[in-house]
């Protein structure tokens, strides 16, 4: 029998859409991990902490007890009301239940306030570089992504003049990402005070805010969107911060009257979250935070430890992250294709990092490195680096 080719009948939206390049090179190293190659992974920004024995618990209980079944399509009443106290108390605001949805994980959140808030052809203004997957979410709704190019002297911020800069009559979003991968910038409160403005003065244009890294900050504090504008859309979850990331629970928080079309969305696309993580997601909220602090102290000594070596190695780093766990680290002293530089790294030193092609060209010649791995692994990451590069 014979094989025909359904190539030809792919549609263009989806054969254009580039890979994820993170997830290929972590797929490349665990391939060399089966020969035998010992890889260290500074690549993934997935946390090496364990999640919290209490949290499993509560999933543990909630499965004993059969709670196996679907929930309301916007999530449990009680882990919906612990996400609105969290918000609330650490940021004064007043929110309530109704405007919470919770998502399996945070790319379900995205997806759903993309099509809530864009029509085919409209524009989303991002900032670049960026979390790579945020213009293919665009693309592949036939919508287009219009970039503001930050500067690394801002610490790749997206500032208010930038913002401004680059709006025009087809910007039907903005999006902000702080703390923010792939630079770990946190936008201050009169940044985010202003772009808030400045979306409000021409003609109240939503803010998609992706929040996920809150909580995990090297001095000053956390600020939310919410703060500033009610015309947001918050993402968040539990997969950094309580290092949940293969539960996949997220959430989305949006203005009231836009929740019954989100709903829709929900029931139609994905139905609900699991029922028994949504109770792990109560225990997370509701349970003791210790654990956090601890660990993001731990990242804060690893993080000082990984810009000291990547200096000393020959990177350029002209922003030091104060948020979320990466550097991103100007390697032009050793090359300017950074797929091709990434590719030889992981193939020669063993050492998985992530090109900075993949947040945009805007991050090209840079390499990301994430430093949510023990301290152990990262000084063998960086000394097989500088034995690779300098050697």
């Amino acid at each position: 029998m014979s094989h025909l080719s359904t190539s030809s009948s792919l549609s263009q939206r989806s054969v254009n859409i580039p890979p994820f390049y993170v997830m290929e090179v972590l797929e490349s190293a665990q391939k060399l991990e089966a020969t035998g190659r010992d890889i260290v992974h500074l690549e993934i920004g997935e946390p090496d902490f364990p999640t919290a024995p209490h949290i499993c618990d509560a999933a543990n209980q909630s499965l004993a007890s059969c709670n196996t079944r679907y929930t309301h399509s916007q999530g449990l009443p009680e882990l919906r009301s612990a996400i609105v106290d969290d918000y609330n108390n650490r940021f004064g605001l007043d929110l309530v239940p109704e405007q919470v949805l919770v998502t399996s994980g945070t790319s379900p959140a995205l997806m759903l306030s993309f099509m809530a808030l864009l029509d085919q052809g409209d524009k989303c203004l991002l900032p670049n570089p960026h979390y790579a997957c945020y213009p293919n979410f665009v693309s592949a709704l036939g919508c287009h992504s219009n970039f503001a190019y930050t500067s690394e002297e801002n610490g790749f911020g997206l500032t208010p003049g930038l913002v401004s800069e680059n709006l025009d009559p087809e910007t039907s979003a903005i999006l902000i990402n702080s703390p923010s991968n792939p630079t770990g910038y946190v936008i201050s409160s009169k940044e985010m005070q202003g772009i808030a403005e400045i979306a409000e003065s021409e003609g109240n244009i939503p803010i998609i805010s992706d929040e996920i890294y809150q909580g995990l900050i090297y001095g000053g504090k956390d600020h939310s969107i919410l703060e500033y504008t009610d015309n947001a859309f918050v993402l968040n979850g539990f997969s950094k911060k309580y290092c949940m990331t293969g539960w996949r629970l997220g959430y989305l928080i949006a203005p009231l009257d836009c929740m019954r079309v989100l709903q829709k969305l929900q029931q139609n696309f994905f139905i609900c979250a699991n029922s028994f993580v949504q109770e792990a997601g109560i225990a997370a909220l509701r349970g003791p935070q210790d654990h956090v602090d601890r660990m993001v102290e731990t990242y804060d000594e690893r993080r000082k430890y990984m810009l000291k070596r990547l200096k000393d190695i020959g990177f350029r780093v002209g922003y030091e992250p104060m948020g979320a766990f990466y550097v991103l680290a100007d390697a032009s002293e050793f090359g300017n294709d950074s797929l091709e530089m990434s590719r030889m790294i992981l193939n020669e030193a063993g050492v998985a990092v992530t090109p900075g092609i993949d947040f945009g060209d805007g991050a090209e010649g840079y390499i990301r490195f994430s430093y949510a791995n023990n301290i152990e692994n990262i000084e063998e990451g960086m000394k097989r680096l500088d034995g690779f590069l300098n050697g």
